[in-house]
This record gives structure tokens, C-alpha cells and sequence, in this order.
């Protein structure tokens, strides 16, 4: 009988386990790795969708940023996620679409592409609920079915298809040649490369993140040192024993009024100075007499 050679033993060994031998096995990735290879895959096309939903450069940025943000400061959550693409990809529309943005002057007016029709279709979305336009653009422009769509935006699947119909007829409204849903495709696809802008690196990211959350840690911690100083503070200067409040002065009725001195006459002259004459101690004692 022949003798295995090693490989042949390595060989076995593989399809009994499944697994490489050790020194082929990808060394495990970093968290800080992890999020790079996320942020690097999902960063681009999220900025573009943003612009979709807001129609602003510098605010489809800003909603990735603050994704990517929340996503390191929850990575451990992320991580373990089944899809941490659509995690990120939900926050950055919820960031989008945030009703805040609106009181900011600079994020009322869009920015317009330069080709005429794709600034219709810019107009055309910008007319659309915010809830209908991000249906419209999850399922006619990433691609997502109707369930995951709904799942997304936290709707029920009857009420997304009424959504996406909907969007789809105000749209078709003002651009008749929209009505086909290849069409509408290929046209949100091209609005949305007309954002040209990058998203920051990784790295950038991600020490922004923490940034963050370190001011909002020492704030918090400023608050309760705050707090448990104004509780102390009031501990110690509030009374300890219940006060009667001094009751307000009433008039008092059927009392004569209280005349003016005037001048003393000659008998009480006498009298005053015959008093300051005296000891200051006061007369005798009286004793009584005994019998």
C-alpha cells in the first residue's frame, strides 16, 4: 500500500471540514476596516439617491455624514445586522427628509441640474409628498421590491403599492413620456448622477463620529453634575420645619381715634419734673405693718 503524502492528507482534511487550512484563512476584519468596506460601497450611490429626495448637493452630503455617523457610533448593532446596507440607506432618507431642513433658507430652493428635462423631473419630485417620493425612488430607482419597500419605509404593503401609484400619476401628469417605468428608471437614474459631488473619506467619517459623541457625552455629564449641584443646593438652603405665614392687618372697629399731643399744662409740668427729680430705681417698697 502506497503511503499519503502530506497534501493528500491536507487535501482530506479539507473536504471532511470544509474549511482552508489555517494559513489561506482571510485574517478577520477591524471594526474600522468593516465600516471602511461598507462606506466604500454605500457612500457613492446614497449621495446620489439623497439628491433624488432633497434635490440639494450639499444636503445629500450632509444626510450621508450623519448616517455614517450613526452607524459607527452603533456599529456593534450594525454589524450584526442582516443588511447594514439598508440600515444606513434608512437612516440617510430619514436624515434627508427631515422636516427640520426646511426652516434653513439655503435648503428651500433645489439645486437644478443642467440638462431641461432632467430639471422637470427635479420640479416633478420636488412636488411629491415626502413619503411618496421616497417610495418612488426606492422602488423605481434603487430597485427594491415592493415588500422591501414598504418594510423601508415602515408602511404596510397595500399602502406602499397606493404610494407608489400615486407618485407614479402626479409624475406621469407633468411628463407624459414618464408613464413607462423604464423610462421613469433610466431618467431618476440619470438625475441622480448628476450629482458629481464626492462623499469624505472614511476616516473622516469616522473621527467626526466620535467627535460627536464625545461632545454629547460631556454634555450630558455637564447636565446631571448641573442638575445633582442645583438638588444639593436646595437640600441645603430649604426650610426644614413648616412657618406659619404672618397673617395680613386687618382695622380694628369701635375704637376712638387716637388724638394729638399737645402742649402740657403748668400741673402736668409739675409732675414731669417732680418724676425726673426722683431715684431712677423707683419709690420705697411698701411694707406691711404688723400688729
Amino acid at each position: 500500500m502506497m503511503k499519503r503524502t502530506h497534501r493528500q492528507d491536507a487535501s482530506r482534511r479539507r473536504k471532511l471540514t470544509g474549511r482552508l487550512p489555517k494559513a489561506t484563512e482571510p485574517a478577520p476584519l477591524t471594526p474600522a476596516q468593516a465600516f471602511d468596506a461598507l462606506y466604500a460601497f454605500c457612500a457613492p450611490a446614497l449621495v446620489r439617491q439623497s439628491y433624488l429626495l432633497t434635490g440639494r448637493h450639499e444636503r445629500a452630503r450632509e444626510a450621508v455624514e450623519q448616517a455614517f455617523q450613526l452607524a459607527w457610533q452603533r456599529w456593534p448593532e450594525v454589524a450584526r445586522d442582516r443588511d447594514p446596507a439598508g440600515w444606513v440607506r434608512a437612516v440617510t432618507y430619514e436624515c434627508a427628509l427631515s422636516p427640520w431642513h426646511r426652516f434653513l433658507p439655503r435648503n428651500r430652493v433645489p439645486d437644478p441640474p443642467p440638462d431641461p428635462a432632467d430639471r422637470a423631473l427635479q420640479s416633478a419630485l420636488m412636488k411629491l409628498p415626502p413619503p411618496y417620493r421616497r417610495t418612488l425612488v426606492l422602488y423605481d430607482g434603487v430597485g427594491l421590491d415592493l415588500p422591501e419597500t414598504a418594510a423601508e419605509t415602515e408602511a404596510s404593503t397595500p399602502a406602499t403599492a397606493n404610494r407608489l401609484m400615486h407618485a407614479r400619476e402626479i409624475v406621469a401628469a407633468r411628463l407624459p413620456e414618464l408613464a413607462d417605468t423604464a423610462e421613469l428608471h433610466r431618467r431618476l437614474v440619470r438625475l441622480g448622477s448628476a450629482d458629481r459631488s464626492r462623499a469624505p473619506l472614511p476616516a473622516t467619517v469616522r473621527t467626526a463620529g466620535e467627535a460627536r459623541t464625545r461632545f454629547w457625552t460631556r454634555s450630558a455629564i455637564a447636565f446631571t453634575v448641573t442638575v445633582v449641584g442645583a438638588t444639593a443646593l436646595t437640600l441645603r438652603i430649604a426650610p426644614t420645619h413648616y412657618e406659619a405665614p404672618v397673617s395680613p392687618g386687618h382695622m380694628v372697629a369701635g375704637l376712638p381715634p387716637q388724638g394729638a399731643l399737645g402742649p402740657l399744662s403748668p400741673k402736668e409740668l409739675a409732675l414731669r419734673t417732680r418724676l425726673r427729680a426722683q431715684a431712677q430705681s423707683g419709690p420705697e417698697r411698701l411694707l406691711p405693718l404688723a400688729r
